[in-house]
């Protein structure tokens, strides 16, 4: 069996949502994808609503026991991140499942990948978007994450 071809996409300024779509999309073709930057990607919107946003599904509680906590919600840009791709892919399904083994997230840049190049998505620019936004690292430091981690 071949190696799969790598791509190393950098975060930087490249919005959340649409950075998420077009990675799932090459995972899906069978690319393994390696991010690094992670929590300088952006979110779109006032600072205080998206935050509250994310708060809001931090606490989602079950029915049976109002005190117990629903699924864990991740904390830090890489895994927040990594769920978002994860939503868009077809995890139901093996090929879903195996192109989510194949995504790798970093905070910041791993010494191992110094000298590699990186490639940014023109169409996931945060120039693009004209209006407020907010970084990841923003987002989780708000949700109680303690600081870079690689």
């Amino acid at each position: 069996m071949s190696e799969p071809k790598t791509i190393y996409v950098d975060a930087t300024n490249q919005i959340l949502g649409r950075l998420a779509s077009i990675i799932a999309k090459k995972l899906l073709n069978g690319y393994r994808v390696i991010v690094v930057n992670a929590e300088k990607a952006v979110v779109s919107g006032e600072r205080v609503r998206v935050i509250q946003g994310y708060k809001l599904i931090e606490k989602v509680t079950t029915h049976y026991n109002p005190y117990k906590t629903g699924v864990r919600r991740p904390k830090s840009p890489h895994n927040i991140l990594k769920r978002t791709v994860r939503g868009m892919l077809p995890m139901d399904k093996p090929k879903g499942r195996n192109a989510y083994k194949r995504l790798r997230v970093y905070n910041g840049v791993p010494p191992e990948l110094g000298k590699v190049e990186f490639i940014r998505f023109k169409e996931a620019d945060a120039n693009r978007l004209g209006r407020e936004y907010i970084t990841l690292a923003d987002i989780a430091k708000e949700l109680g994450w303690k600081g870079v981690r690689i």
